[in-house]
């Protein structure tokens, strides 16, 4: 189960990881007589929630926080052109999930089960064979224009999603109906049973207000939900906008009356009276904006400036401070180089192996990295849910369904990437890569690889900004000595969003997280019907009965450790066909923050939990000046 919906910031930082107990839809204790509907407060997908129906605040939170102050943060991507937070056009603005809430939401200390709790929703109820779920709203929920939340504004979400959204489409696509079965009751039903996790992604969706909407602007003009804007939305969370400088910024501001201040998941949370999002075009100027004092925090993404960046006045005198935060590790990553195999080239598993074996990540990790990554060898990487070793036990029966559909080394090798870092290793791994070349039919002209078509093996690797030109231009030289020419385009993050969106690449490096409870959301990433889905997440084009067997086995597992070995199977077929040139990650946070801020102490177990459960530290501020 992963969250699907439009970039949120009510959570920050990178997912954490724990072992997980008993799996399936638990539930907190019930709230009904046993021969009615059980609503509960919580859920689970993997054990039981943490916090009963009587908890004030979750563990990790102050909950006598000071309110006050501003935090400037830098924007995600380097611009944004509206504030409609469910088209898949366009960019939307960061910080939306400020304005906007769902139906239930997670605690940072419980990512390993993947515990939710209500928020426009008071509880939860669904039958024992998952076949629908129902929300009841809270009697108090209400929009910043004072209107009560409805079961109608449920609906109408839904329906808009689903419409106007192919992924969340794809991904709430056995949720066939919604409707309103009680004052501040909303029903979801399914097109199929025992799918475990589907009343847990219903908690997930966004609910907007219907009623402004549908209505008319200042100017008189009629809005449209399905047209992007940058006029400021409304909303029922804690925060609304107070400034959009469209494309450079957008500044929020707390809510001073938000109507669910008091809730459990609430309490010790959004401590600041304004959060601010700043774009800039170069990653370079935004962290030079950050050590001018322009940006509040930084989260560092490479290697080289986290080792020779930081030697300024303010970090040698305390008024910035750098930490590398060591986290519980709940969440899995595949990043790597992902080729289109809608394109012929890259139909060949021999010709995406031979792209491998150019790739030098030893050498790349000594001379711009300082030895601080590691190479992914999952596509669950960091967590237990990774496949190692040969299959056996459960994991090999299941992959026994699919034997005579997957590579034959899947059940005789275990999965290794090529290693580099030596000229003879090099050397080595260049030769089996041209050998995997005239394997597939291609063969070397002087300097050139030439393909069964008579053409030279020509592709364009395109980039969201130039982060990654500095791995992908030595991985160029690489594969220019077996011959293959692979050029390098950086592009906007809008021009790079509509190219995938249209699937109008060759190749891209992008990546893939991944929870500890895997679930509907593998069907988007590998599914055979994701492949040609408008906006999914298939990146790669997958498009193999094993693969889509093997989803099924994930998502209508029916207890922890069929969930576990049907991951890890699929897992090991994804590597075996090598949809994807795995690169590198960090499994530390790190971050560097002016010191004017506070946070509770232990921070929570997954998460650094900024700006959430941080806040104004007027007392620091003064100090290290400026801020407030």
């Amino acid at each position: 189960m992963t969250w699907m919906g439009p970039r949120l910031t009510r959570l920050s930082g990178f997912g954490r990881l724990l072992a997980a107990l008993l799996v399936g839809l638990s539930l907190a204790a019930p709230a009904a007589a046993a021969d009615g509907p059980v609503w509960r407060h919580a859920t689970a997908l993997a054990g039981t929630p943490k916090y009963g129906p009587d908890a004030r605040h979750f563990d990790y939170v102050n909950p006598a926080a000071p309110k006050g102050g501003t935090v400037r943060l830098g924007g995600a991507g380097q611009t944004f052109d509206t504030l409609n937070p469910i088209l898949p056009k366009g960019v939307p603005a960061d910080g939306l999930g400020l304005v906007h809430e769902t139906l239930m939401t997670s605690s940072l200390d419980e990512l390993d089960i993947s515990a939710m709790y209500g928020l426009l929703a008071e509880a939860i109820s669904h039958p024992d064979d998952y076949s629908s779920v129902s929300f009841r709203l809270r009697p108090e929920a209400r929009w910043q224009d004072g209107q009560p939340v409805t079961p109608e504004d449920v609906i109408w979400s839904f329906d808009k999603l689903k419409a106007l959204n192919p992924t969340q489409r794809f991904y709430y696509q056995h949720v066939v109906k919604a409707e309103k079965t009680g004052e501040r009751e909303v029903t979801f039903t399914f097109d199929e049973t025992g799918n475990r996790e589907l009343p847990h992604i219903v908690g997930q969706l966004l609910v907007l207000p219907k009623h402004w909407w549908e209505g008319k602007d200042a100017s008189g003009n009629q809005r449209s939900i399905e047209n992007g804007t940058l006029e400021p939305p409304l909303g029922s969370g804690p925060y609304r906008i107070a400034r959009v400088d469209a494309g450079r910024s957008v500044t929020y501001e707390r809510v001073p009356d938000y109507w669910g201040a008091d809730l459990m998941v609430n309490v010790g949370t959004n401590n600041f009276d304004r959060l601010s999002y700043e774009y800039y075009r170069d990653l370079t100027v935004e962290f030079e904006a950050f050590k001018a004092d322009k940006i509040d925090y930084w989260t560092e993404n490479e290697a080289k400036r986290w080792n020779t960046g930081y030697d300024i006045p303010p970090v040698r005198d305390g008024r910035i401070i750098k930490e590398a935060v060591e986290l519980e590790q709940v969440s899995g990553v595949m990043v790597g180089f992902i080729p289109n195999i809608r394109r012929p080239l890259f139909q060949d598993r021999r010709v995406r192996q031979a792209l491998n074996y150019a790739f030098d990540f030893e050498e790349l990790n000594k001379t711009l990295f300082y030895g601080q990554y590691q190479r992914i060898d999952s596509f669950f990487y960091g967590i237990p849910l990774a496949s190692a070793g040969l299959p056996q036990g459960q994991e090999l029966e299941i992959l026994e369904k699919v034997r005579e559909q997957v590579p034959a080394e899947v059940f005789t090798q275990p999965y290794a990437n090529p290693v580099g870092g030596t000229p003879e290793n090099v050397r080595n791994n260049l030769r089996r890569a041209v050998e995997l070349f005239r394997e597939a039919g291609y063969r070397l002209e002087g300097n050139r690889m030439i393909g069964p078509d008579g053409r030279p093996v020509e592709f364009e690797l395109l980039l969201n900004g130039p982060t990654i030109e500095r791995v992908a231009l030595p991985y160029a030289q690489s594969l220019k000595r077996i011959g293959v020419t692979m050029t390098i385009r950086s592009v906007d993050s809008n021009q790079f969003i509509t190219r995938v969106r249209s699937r109008d690449y060759d190749m891209i490096y992008s990546g893939w997280g991944q929870s500890m409870s895997p679930g509907n959301e593998q069907m988007n990433y590998w599914g055979s019907a994701a492949a040609d889905s408008e906006s999914s997440s298939n990146y790669a084009g997958i498009k193999d009965p094993a693969v889509d067997a093997l989803i099924r086995e994930v998502v209508f597992a029916k207890d922890r450790a069929t969930l576990e070995a049907a991951t890890r199977a699929l897992d090991r077929v994804l590597l075996g066909n090598q949809f994807v040139i795995p690169s590198y990650t960090i499994l530390t946070d790190r971050i560097a923050y002016w010191n004017r801020f506070s946070h509770p102490d232990p921070l929570p177990r997954f998460d650094v939990g900024f700006p959430t459960v941080w806040w104004f530290d007027a007392d620091k501020a003064a100090k290290t000046g400026g801020g407030g």
